[in-house]
């Protein structure tokens, strides 16, 4: 005997189904169209020296975050206190900090910042595959 179909059953389904995937909830293939670009999570030295300038120095290299008058990764920057910021130029400097962002390894470019977190000096300083920015003398 052929059965119909439940049409409130799958009506749920489908609903369901939508809204898991907007939430980013269903995994994705990797390679497949609309796939998000995974994450990362990058610690080093964050570097403000001039408005709108911004990197971040890790293990693997300077990773841009924004350029003057050029790109400008979406979110939020990592706030300093006055102990975890080191003054270069003004209230420009640096300071140590952990970011989990989605970047593009070629350029060494983040295009987002999902989460940012300022660290004390010390965790960057005692990292022996970071280097400490310079100060202006």
């Amino acid at each position: 005997m052929r059965r119909g179909i439940d049409w409130r059953r799958a009506a749920a389904l489908v609903l369901c189904a939508s809204l898991w995937g907007a939430w980013g909830l269903l995994p994705v293939q990797a390679g497949t169209a609309g796939a998000a670009p995974a994450s990362q999570l990058r610690c080093g030295w964050w570097e403000n020296p001039t408005p709108s300038n911004a990197w971040l120095n890790d293990r693997d290299g300077s990773w841009t975050v924004g350029s003057q008058g050029g790109q400008q990764a979406e979110g939020d920057w990592p706030s300093f206190t006055d102990a975890q910021w080191v003054r270069t130029n003004g209230y420009y400097g640096y300071g140590c900090a952990c970011l989990r962002v989605v970047a593009d390894a070629r350029s060494q470019k983040v295009e987002r910042i999902l989460s940012a977190r300022a660290r004390p000096l010390a965790a960057c300083r005692q990292d022996r595959h970071l280097r400490e920015p310079l100060r202006p003398e």
